[in-house]
């Protein structure tokens, strides 16, 4: 699933950059080259590599600043709910930690994020641990209330969070893990990248070859119907970002809904029934304890959730009949400049946004710890063949709830807990 609501992003890099112009896919590619897969948020995701560069620039007399550098017991990379999740647990064992945020401030991925947006859990599953959300328990927090609950939970744990820290590389001398930001290098015996598997949009190669006329963005950059040409939209892509996206644009364009339809859940998500028993029992029992992968369920749908998403939670398909979005199937190409269908279909379009997933973008991390498909190999958070390195907040890590709220709790006190093992095992 993408990374909309409950189920969004704890420290992504995908923001549309401040002052970009409007320019299309194909002038974009032969500009940017492999980096077209970062989409609209190219430039800001570039910015702090870029400056970093210039500060290590020689001067005139051809000498650089020396690295300043800093000792902890744990470097946490992300202070979205996962991030924080950890520094909770972090900070009642009393250990030395800091937390590297690149934004500016706490909860400014979730501000980023379409003006419209509401999560899809009611506060009674959003909050962290040691803090309740605070709002009514069965209303839907909007994006702000999200990133302003995460802000004030930083402070009201006293979390060492550092923002505006964007994190260039970690690679591992000895038994030690070099944390390097610019100028900065934070060296710790313990690792968490708090990222979620939100970070660098999926765009296919053939959206270069659309006319430079069609406005395109991923889904991280669309924030309202302001941003669009007038004409048609398309949205690739028929997950929950997908759909909420489509009844954002249906009052004011003509919207076509591409893609597999993934299910969705067949009661009102927000009726008494729903509320009181549906998605308690959805929530904290099926995405929380039976798909697992420690389950026979879970492990089978592990694959079909890592390359399809979750089901339609909130929009069911009447909402979209009833709002006049066309749902049509895959787009498997491209015609005269113009998106393809697979059924031959050529749509005439003036806008397309890409829902089609992220990939995990943690590249950054400059050891051997990747999959033959790009994925971090773990269990439950815990690197394999790294000692001392952890991830948290990864699409199904360890259950459909990884990347929801309401899992952070669980999956950062395995961290940490197995953290606190290694250290003790250390010390003795």
């Amino acid at each position: 699933m993408n990374p909309t609501s409950t189920l969004g992003p704890t420290s992504m890099h995908a923001m549309k950059p401040r002052g970009s112009r409007d320019i299309g896919i194909a002038e974009t590619k032969a500009r940017a080259g492999s980096l077209l897969e970062q989409g609209a948020a190219f430039t800001q995701l570039e910015a702090g590599a870029l400056q970093a560069a210039g500060s290590q620039a020689p001067s005139g007399d051809e000498t650089r600043p020396a690295l300043g550098e800093e000792h902890v017991d744990v470097v946490v990379i992300g202070a979205g709910q996962n991030g924080l999740s950890v520094g909770y647990h972090l900070a009642r064992k009393g250990l030395k930690f800091v937390i590297l945020e690149a934004r500016e401030r706490v909860g400014d991925i979730w501000r980023s994020r379409w003006d419209s947006l509401r999560l899809f859990t009611p506060a009674r599953f959003d909050g962290l641990i040691g803090m309740p959300f605070p709002s009514d328990r069965y209303s839907f927090p909007s994006k702000d209330d999200m990133a302003d609950y995460l802000e004030a939970y930083a402070k009201k744990f006293a979390l060492p969070v550092r923002t505006g820290v964007k994190v260039d590389e970690v690679t591992r001398s000895g038994n030690r893990y070099i944390v390097t930001s610019g100028r900065t290098r934070y060296v710790a015996s313990h690792v968490v990248a708090a990222a979620s598997s939100y970070q660098k949009p999926k765009i296919p190669d053939f959206a270069a070859l659309l006319d430079p006329s069609i406005r395109q963005l991923p889904s991280s950059a669309y924030k309202n119907p302001s941003q669009l040409n007038p004409g048609g939209v398309l949205l690739v892509g028929a997950g929950n970002s997908g759909a909420e996206i489509a009844m954002d644009l249906a009052p004011t364009h003509q919207v076509w809904l591409a893609g597999r339809h993934p299910g969705n859940i067949p009661v009102a998500y927000n009726g008494y029934f729903a509320m009181r028993l549906v998605l308690p029992v959805v929530f904290r029992i099926v995405f929380h304890r039976l798909l697992t992968v420690d389950t026979p369920m879970g492990r089978k749908a592990k694959p079909e959730q890592l390359s399809h998403g979750l089901p339609l939670i909130r929009v069911k398909p009447q909402d979209l009949d009833a709002a006049g979005v066309r749902r049509v199937s895959r787009v498997a190409g491209v015609q005269d400049g113009k998106p393809m269908l697979d059924d031959g279909q050529v749509l005439d379009v003036a806008n397309i946004i890409w829902c089609t997933g992220f990939r995990a973008g943690l590249d950054w991390i400059r050891l051997p710890v990747f999959d033959e498909t790009g994925r971090v190999k773990q269990y439950r958070g815990a690197v394999e063949g790294e000692p001392g390195l952890y991830v948290c907040g990864l699409h199904f890590q360890h259950s459909t709830s990884s990347t929801m709220i309401h899992g952070a709790a669980r999956d950062a006190g395995y961290v940490v807990d197995k953290i606190g093992e290694r250290l003790r095992a250390a010390a003795r």
